[in-house]
């Protein structure tokens, strides 16, 4: 396999901010969110019959990878999703879990919960973006949907609404 080669100070610039992006991102949300091995959640679970308390950074980052999902809902479902659009959602959905573990304020269990979505969100970003040839893009994408239907189940966000599709 031939790799292409980064030949302009541009390029170079830009792939070493990306890569510092990742790692400091990657540093900050293993820094963030350390949990004790009891705080470790396998499925997600209401609070007592309640749903999880969110916080604004929270909220507006699930805001956003609704927006973003819903604008290409249709053609999501109809097949007709340019992968190139699908790259596009999966970085979206990548800065919005990056925004949401940088800022997160939740307290320690609904915070466990959280995990589990953004291991949903995440899986499903790593198949739009293409990185798991076996799998359609569109499976990433209906991943991603899951994710936020079962945000709007599991976490309490007054101005949630869920996709209509």
């Amino acid at each position: 396999m031939r790799y292409p080669t980064i030949t302009t100070p541009m390029s170079r610039l830009l792939a070493t901010a990306a890569l510092a992006l990742g790692f400091s991102t990657l540093a900050m949300a293993q820094e963030t969110h350390s949990h004790a091995p009891d705080a470790a959640v396998h499925e997600l679970t209401l609070n007592a019959g309640q749903r999880w308390a969110t916080d604004e950074h929270l909220r507006k980052a699930m805001g956003r990878i609704r927006s973003g999902m819903n604008a290409s809902l249709q053609d999501i479902h109809q097949s007709r999703l340019a992968d190139a659009s699908y790259g596009a959602l999966a970085e979206m959905v990548n800065a919005e879990v990056g925004y949401m573990v940088s800022n997160c304020k939740l307290e320690p269990r609904a915070d466990a919960q959280l995990h589990l979505l953004i291991a949903q969100l995440l899986e499903g970003a790593d198949v739009m973006a293409g990185k798991r040839t076996q799998v359609k893009r569109q499976q990433g994408a209906v991943t991603v949907i899951g994710a936020l239907e079962n945000y709007g189940t599991y976490f309490d966000d007054p101005s949630w609404k869920p996709l209509a599709h």
